[in-house]
């Protein structure tokens, strides 16, 4: 073999001693083999096998198992008052809930007492009656209430009247502006003085020398001037459109209309409903009032005569009850969207309208106001 080789170092470095060794004796037992051959596996094998096998697993053995015990020693002494700590905080939650539970079931388990209304709730004076819910209006021997709308377009300039007025037929409510139509009306007359003049003119001519101008000329001239007087008459009549009068004596009731507000013919345009209100709302007089009531379509068929009806107004929130006289029925079954007062609601109750009539005196009740009616049999 030859001495350079490095097997022996190999075999040397293994973790297994027992094998190497054995090896190494094998080889030196040879008797042919040199000096060299006998000394390098045994100057490589013993102080390897020595070094690498004694100090590892003394400093495994000695190291690890300290640093553990010490570790745990620690982590129960810290744990343990925490523990303790926490368990106390749960249990003292635990009783304060179960207090709060009782003192909540003893609060809402009392008994209260239902307080009393605020005022005695609407009772039937009859045996029998129909109950109809009801809207207090001006007396009028027909309609509702007379809603005043202007004929012309244009600014108000003037609110002559005031809610609550007491007016008579032909009192100004208020005037639109009527600049243009002013204009217009002094236009018309100008014009007929100009269609007079020249009629004059060709009438004084023919007086003087008849066939100086003809008659068809003449005739002319005289159709121009009638004209120009309807024209202007029209002008006149126009211009009175701009100011706005009660049509009957009454008392105002309501109004849309403040100056400087633009009006048209379909009245005043109200920004909360987004919809056209009449200008001016009246009523009749105020010494009768009516009763405007709404019967349910199922009740219809329990509706007494006209010669045998009765009925009964309260005012909502008082105990003040009114006698109704009857005047008339509406022949006429509506949706009941009069009392919402929404143009565009759906509803599917239908209703008829039953009208009474009662003097005011000191009743304090206003048109629009609702009531509860109850409709017996005499």
């Amino acid at each position: 073999m030859n001495p350079d080789e490095p097997k022996p170092e190999v075999k040397a470095t293994e973790p297994k001693p027992e094998p190497a060794a054995s090896k190494a004796e094998v080889k030196t037992a040879k008797p042919q083999t040199g000096a060299k051959t006998e000394t390098k596996p045994e100057v490589k094998a013993e102080p390897k096998t020595e070094v690498k096998r004694e100090p590892k697993p003394e400093a495994k053995a000695e190291s690890k198992p300290e640093v553990k015990a010490d570790e745990t020693k620690t982590v129960t002494k810290a744990a343990a008052p925490k523990m303790t700590v926490g368990n106390k905080i749960i249990f003292a939650i635990a009783i304060i809930g179960i207090l709060a539970g009782l003192v909540a079931a003893y609060i809402f388990g009392m008994e209260r007492k239902a307080q009393p209304p605020v005022f005695k709730p609407v009772s039937n004076p009859y045996e029998s009656a129909i109950y109809a819910n009801g809207m207090i209006e001006s007396d009028q021997p027909s309609g509702e209430n007379i809603n005043i709308f202007p004929e012309v377009s244009g600014p108000i300039t003037h609110v002559l009247v005031h809610e609550g007025q007491q007016v008579s037929a032909g009192t100004s409510l208020f005037t639109i502006d009527d600049s243009i139509q002013r204009a217009n009306t002094e236009l018309a007359e100008a014009n007929l003085k100009a269609a007079r003049d020249q009629y004059d003119k060709r009438r004084a001519s023919y007086d003087i020398d008849p066939k100086s101008i003809s008659k068809d000329v003449l005739d002319t001239a005289e159709d121009a001037v009638i004209q120009a007087a309807a024209a202007l008459k029209a002008a006149n009549a126009l211009l009175q459109k701009y100011s706005v009068k009660a049509p009957v004596g009454g008392v105002v009731l309501a109004v849309n209309a403040a100056v400087g507000g633009y009006v048209s013919s379909q009245g005043a345009y109200d920004t909360y409903t987004e919809l056209f209100d009449p200008l001016v709302v009246m009523g009749g007089p105020q010494d009768y009032l009516q009763v405007r009531c709404y019967v349910d379509e199922i009740l219809v068929s329990r509706l007494p005569t006209a010669w045998h009806i009765q009925a009964q107004m309260q005012i909502i929130g008082t105990d003040i009850k009114v006698p109704l006289e009857f005047v008339r029925v509406q022949p006429y079954v509506s949706p009941k969207i009069e009392l919402s007062n929404e143009k565009q609601e759906q509803v599917d109750l239908r209703v008829l309208p039953v009208i009474f009539r009662f003097e005011k005196k000191d009743a304090p009740v206003y048109p629009g106001q609702m009531v509860d009616v109850f409709i017996g049999q005499k």
